[in-house]
């Protein structure tokens, strides 16, 4: 997606040039360095919440007056600033006085942005539309105000998302869709036609969910072929619950449109943490139940079945459970809000996707999983994979690599723990064995149950070091040779049905038999050493030893 704002006047001059012009009489930093920078633009700050006016390489021009009305911490404003790739910030005073909060001083010399000061009117081309630009976002506030009126008005009826988001489509003229944090559709209002050009538009991906695996989860405002679309972060006590989305094909969006959808969003911020706050509870009690029945003392069966119908569960007929485990990986560094913890964010998802496939299975995030117990279907398999697809999406948005592990089917309830047990071995020798996105059954795992029975995992890696020799190092060689060993395993030492699969040349395998024999022994001609090889290789699929 493309920025569509109009840069308030085009420059291209370092700051330290520019405090020698008319722009900034008598101008001089107090934090920061000015030799480096450049700047593209300038832009001017007449309102607090100047978010989508912000622009890369922008000289921001304000008043102590404004600054003074910026409700948020100046490390928390500052920050903002400087992620958003604004050069510099300067403040304009009309007399002798200079003095600037200084702890708008100490946040900017924390992470080195320029702030300056400079006295009387800028006498410059670049603030000639400056009166225009202040008077839209004056405009703008008490717009959002009204906005904000009406939608406070809709919460204080009990109203919720999907009323918020009709009156938004209403009032702002496009089609509005509030979404989770990594893109996926909670509701949607407005027009059928802007609707369905949203649908089809480079805002959304594939499976329909809004992009936010753009830089700063898709926020700002976008234009792509003539449509436009404004994204604000739907975000509460530091907490990102989601988007809030105007699309229009009919006009163009401004910075007046993304303000006003900014305010909006604070509102549904508030709609969600007061329907977090009743969830709260009740998945307290529902997470209770579940782990006291997947560790077999939530009573017999008669007893679980009917407490399970009391939270909509139905847990009298055949059952499967599937853990699903979010995949270790280094979160980034990022200016956006907190997000959910990832569990919790996976469990709403998933609970999402199965709501309409199996209306009586309980989805609850544990401690470090999301856990499901779902009925047996025609073909399990293929229905926990079609919602790990649904949540995984394109992959994007932020959205957590996870690994999911199935158990087999049982009737009873007392089978339950044993399901659990083998649904987290699947899950574990499956990400060990695949690596991340990975849906195991617990059928499918062959000797590998056996192999992660073993509790001494220190003798499973020296037995394969033993047995596979100088074939566990991390070389390439080493890892073709293991490679060529796999496959004249797999086809029981048929020479040239292995060179077909390999695409060697016929001589070219014998002679590698001939070099795996002398590293290994012989293996072709013992069955004992070929199970040995054979179980070496396994545990270096699921333990990666030799990495």
């Amino acid at each position: 997606m493309v920025d569509a704002a109009v840069p308030a006047s085009e420059l291209n001059v370092v700051l330290s040039e520019l405090l020698r012009t008319s722009l900034l009489p008598r101008g001089a930093c107090v934090a920061g360095a000015v030799d480096d920078v450049t700047v593209t633009e300038v832009g001017f700050m007449a309102v607090p919440d100047i978010g989508p006016w912000l622009h890369r390489g922008q000289l921001l021009i304000t008043t102590p007056e404004t600054l003074a009305r910026v409700s948020e911490p100046f490390r928390s404003f500052i920050s903002r600033l400087s992620t958003r790739g604004v050069a510099a910030l300067a403040v304009q005073f009309g007399g002798d006085g200079d003095t600037v909060a200084p702890e708008l001083i100490d946040a900017a010399e924390a992470v080195g942005f320029p702030v300056i000061v400079f006295h009387g009117a800028c006498e410059h081309h670049a603030v000639n539309n400056r009166v225009a630009v202040e008077s839209e976002q004056i405009d703008a506030m008490f717009g959002a105000e009204r906005l904000r009126r009406l939608l406070v008005d809709v919460v204080m009826s009990s109203g919720g998302l999907p009323e918020l988001a009709e009156v938004i489509a209403r009032e702002m003229k496009g089609a509005a869709l509030v979404t989770t944090s990594d893109g996926r559709e909670i509701c949607h209002a407005g027009p059928s036609a802007e609707w369905k050009r949203l649908s089809s538009s480079p805002a959304v991906d594939s499976t329909g969910r809004l992009r936010t695996d753009c830089v700063e989860g898709g926020l700002g405002l976008h234009e792509f072929d003539g449509r436009f679309i404004a994204v604000a972060a739907i975000s509460a006590t530091h907490i990102d619950h989601g988007r809030l989305a105007l699309f229009s094909g009919e006009r163009g969006l401004s910075s007046y449109d993304l303000y006003l959808i900014e305010r909006a969003a604070s509102v549904c911020a508030l709609v969600i943490t007061r329907e977090q706050a009743v969830a709260s509870v009740e998945e307290r009690h529902r997470a209770n139940f579940v782990h006291d029945l997947l560790l077999g003392r939530a009573g017999d069966h008669d007893h679980v079945v009917s407490h399970a119908k009391t939270f909509g569960w139905d847990f009298d007929r055949p059952l499967v459970v599937v853990s699903i485990e979010p995949d270790p990986v280094d979160e980034p560094v990022t200016a956006m809000p907190a997000r959910l913890p990832v569990v919790d964010r996976q469990a709403m998802a998933f609970s999402g996707a199965i709501a309409h496939r199996d209306r009586g299975a309980a989805v609850t995030a544990l401690t470090g999983e999301t856990v499901i117990v779902m009925g047996v279907g025609t073909d399990t398999m293929a229905l926990v994979r079609e919602l790990a697809t649904v949540v995984r999406g394109e992959g994007g948005g932020g959205r957590r690599p996870f690994s999911v592990g199935v158990s087999r089917p049982a009737a009873a309830i007392e089978a339950v723990p044993t399901l659990y047990a083998q649904a987290r071995t699947a899950l574990t020798v499956g990400r060990r064995i695949s690596g991340p996105w990975t849906v195991t059954q617990f059928d499918d795992l062959g000797v590998y149950r056996l192999l992660s029975l073993v509790e001494d995992q220190n003798e499973l890696e020296t037995f394969a070091r033993e047995t596979l020799r100088e074939l566990t190092e991390e070389t390439a060689e080493a890892q073709d040779m293991r490679n060529t060993l796999e496959v004249l395993l797999a086809t029981n030492i048929n020479i040239a049905e292995t060179a077909r699969k390999l695409h060697f040349h016929y001589n070219t395998l014998r002679y590698r038999v001939v070099k795996l024999e002398k590293m290994l022994g012989p293996f072709t001609a013992q069955p004992e050493l070929r199970l040995d090889l054979s179980l070496a290789l396994k545990i270096i699929a699921m333990r990666g030893i030799n990495h």
